[in-house]
């Protein structure tokens, strides 16, 4: 499990206003309809993220992620990915979230992702794309790197790089060399999950096919880094905070 129900995602390092979010309901196009949560920025710059969760799905971390982004002037969606086996329900700790994991398959965890892309791009809205996952998250924001969406960037929190997808042709890491968007790949240097040596292979593949990429292990470091609660690694979240909205801002030019 990546985060509690009590982890909370570290303030932004600067905001840009207010943020208001809802509960809502996208539907895939083979009709499964699934949960989602839009915060919407008082101040927006235009730019636009599709949030992947961990392995638990939509839990209140992911809207409480999406309100901070938005509060920057990002409009955040944040999307569950267990609508056709666990329907609608509440993702808390009452949820017992691995049968469902072991279900998902990479086609239909796109086809939820192109449903979300076809929201934030309703009514005409053009603002640039991006993928920011967590931990499974993570891994699929680096599956969806190869994909064309009409995302400008993919961001992977400790994506484990070794998970292999049902329905794909190897590993994440094994795919890495088929990635053509930018990537910022944020990893804990002492993850326990996720060998150092994984992530400079992801680095050094990324590096030999030629996409724009930047990849770090914060030192001492664990997996899950990115919390409030976790004040010894306030300046790693802080600095990937700030990679974060840099390479946001960067890309959306």
């Amino acid at each position: 499990m990546c985060y509690d129900s009590n982890a909370r995602p570290p303030e932004p390092p600067k905001t840009n206003g207010h943020a208001h979010g809802e509960d809502i309901v996208l539907t895939a196009k083979d009709g499964t309809q699934f949960a989602a949560y839009i915060a919407r920025p008082s101040n927006p710059t235009g730019a636009q993220v599709i949030i992947y969760p961990d392995i638990r799905g939509l839990h209140q971390f992911y809207k409480e992620l999406a309100l901070r982004l938005a509060e920057t002037g990002i409009r955040a969606l944040a999307i569950d990915y267990f609508g056709r086996t666990a329907g609608l329900s509440a993702r808390d700790d009452s949820f017992e979230y691995m049968p469902h994991v072991q279900q998902t398959k990479v086609d239909t965890l796109f086809a939820d992702a192109t449903a979300a892309c076809n929201y934030l791009r309703a009514d005409g809205n053009t603002g640039p794309i991006f993928i920011v996952g967590f931990c499974f998250g993570g891994s699929l924001s680096l599956m969806t790197g190869r994909e064309d969406f009409g995302q400008k960037g993919v961001i992977a929190f400790y994506a484990g790089l070794s998970r292999v997808f049902p329905g794909a042709s190897g590993s994440v890491l094994d795919l890495a060399k088929d990635i053509h968007y930018p990537v910022l790949g944020l990893f804990g240097g002492a993850d326990a999950h996720i060998p150092v040596s994984d992530v400079q292979k992801l680095d050094e593949t990324l590096k030999q096919t030629g996409v724009e990429h930047e990849v770090l292990a914060y030192d001492g470091a664990p997996h899950s880094f990115f919390d409030r609660r976790s004040t010894e690694f306030a300046e790693a979240s802080s600095d990937a905070w700030t990679r974060v909205l840099n390479f946001i801002t960067t890309h959306s030019k």
